[in-house]
């Protein structure tokens, strides 16, 4: 099978999850080519003056490491492994975790996103607690959060799409849940579980930001 049949199948699979959960995509309205945001929870809302400025519809996988835990064992996520495609389904953007190059971060593993073009790059952090309720988040699926902005870099040649952006949310996730077994014992320690998932990544900027 072709990169690029895959990458539909991806997309087709996808859109049909959400599609079956029925849950609201973030929408660019035609009229004014600007972003309506998502519905959220007040704990996921961002400071005002904050416009969403680009949307990825996110493909891929949570990626869990059995490790010790407390008295027990548990699985952890390490990165997640993702890409993100627009609405037409072409590729956008990557997800991942990486060591922030923010000098004042000194290599903190953020979340990270870049660019599939120009490469730029964005870390984000956690801003409160993920939100799991099933007043927002369907069952089965990994929690809806709110990141900060906790370093930018442009790409090799000034490629700049993601160094605005000042929060990020997850939201309309299916999926990517840690594996209830499989993580029991001294044995299961290193194993790894590879969860499929689905999200989409709402990218916010403040206008009135000083450049």
């Amino acid at each position: 099978m072709r990169k690029s049949d895959r990458v539909s199948d991806w997309v087709v699979t996808a859109l049909s999850v959400i599609g079956a959960l029925g849950v609201s995509l973030p929408q660019r309205t035609l009229a004014d080519d600007t972003i309506t945001p998502p519905a959220v929870p007040a704990a996921l809302k961002v400071e005002p003056g904050n416009v969403p400025f680009l949307v990825g519809h996110a493909v891929g996988t949570q990626n869990y490491v059995c490790l010790p835990s407390g008295s027990g064992f548990a699985f952890t996520l390490f990165t997640p492994q993702a890409t993100l495609f627009d609405a037409r389904g072409k590729q956008l953007i990557t997800h991942f975790f990486s060591p922030n190059r923010n000098p004042s971060e000194n290599g903190t593993i953020r979340a990270t996103w870049q660019h599939s073009k120009d490469t730029s790059t964005v870390w984000a952090k956690l801003v409160g607690n993920p939100y799991t309720d099933s007043d927002f988040v369907a069952p089965g699926a990994i929690a809806w959060l709110l990141l900060e902005r906790a370093g930018v870099e442009e790409g090799p040649t000034g490629g700049d799409t993601l160094t605005k952006t000042t929060f990020v949310q997850r939201v309309n996730t299916a999926g990517g849940v840690a594996p209830p077994t499989g993580c029991d014992s001294l044995a299961d320690v290193g194993k790894k579980a590879f969860v499929p998932y689905t999200a989409d990544y709402v990218f916010y900027e403040d206008p009135t930001a000083q450049e």
